[in-house]
């Protein structure tokens, strides 16, 4: 059996083989701006997703929570400091030719301090959130960004083929919560 990471809440919306994959557990945090209307994106200026706007994120580290990884890592790449942040939605990514599945925990922040700033890894830049960058986004963005912006909580499987643009397969389901139990299993 797979070593499985206690934080990890994939198997309770996996069938059974994806649930066997080993996981590895990422963050992904939007700071947004009401009542303009406005989200903080960064272009990847390195490593996996290189070239992409998204939002701020990364590998949550042993020692913390899924929300202190988030938090964190938008500090890092972006200068902001959450003091408030909302989780809303569970992203499940399988890539074609790798054995290992991405859980990403995507988070809004509402309250954050501190000036943004250009970082090594990422170039962030506001947008309206009526007119998102799409075309320069990972390709599943446009299917639960619409559910993220209506503050709806959700659950995404997406399979990638190894050019990591084309998506084979997907499923996106809007849940009532996030907060899931051994009695609450989804294998759509």
């Amino acid at each position: 059996m797979n070593n499985v990471d206690a934080r990890s809440v994939a198997r309770f919306v996996e069938d059974a083989a994806h649930a066997a994959m080993p996981h590895r557990l990422y963050t992904l945090i939007f700071p947004m701006v009401w009542p303009k209307g406005q989200v903080l994106l960064g272009m990847k200026k390195r490593g996996f997703g290189q070239g992409k706007l998204n939002g701020f994120g990364g590998k949550v580290e042993p020692s913390e929570s899924i929300e202190q990884g988030a938090i964190r890592e938008l500090e890092e790449e972006s200068g902001l400091h959450a003091t408030k942040v909302n989780k809303c939605g569970l992203l499940l990514f399988y890539f074609e030719d790798n054995p290992v599945a991405m859980e990403v925990h995507v988070f809004m922040a509402h309250e954050y301090s501190g000036e943004v700033t250009e970082t090594e890894e990422m170039r962030p830049e506001w947008f309206d959130i009526d007119n998102m960058p799409f075309s320069q986004m990972w390709a599943d963005d446009k299917c639960w960004w619409p559910l993220a912006r209506h503050g709806r909580s959700f659950v995404g499987r997406f399979w990638f083929k190894s050019d990591q643009v084309t998506i084979t397969r997907q499923t996106l389901t809007p849940v009532d919560s996030l907060e899931f139990s051994r009695n609450a299993r989804n294998t759509s």
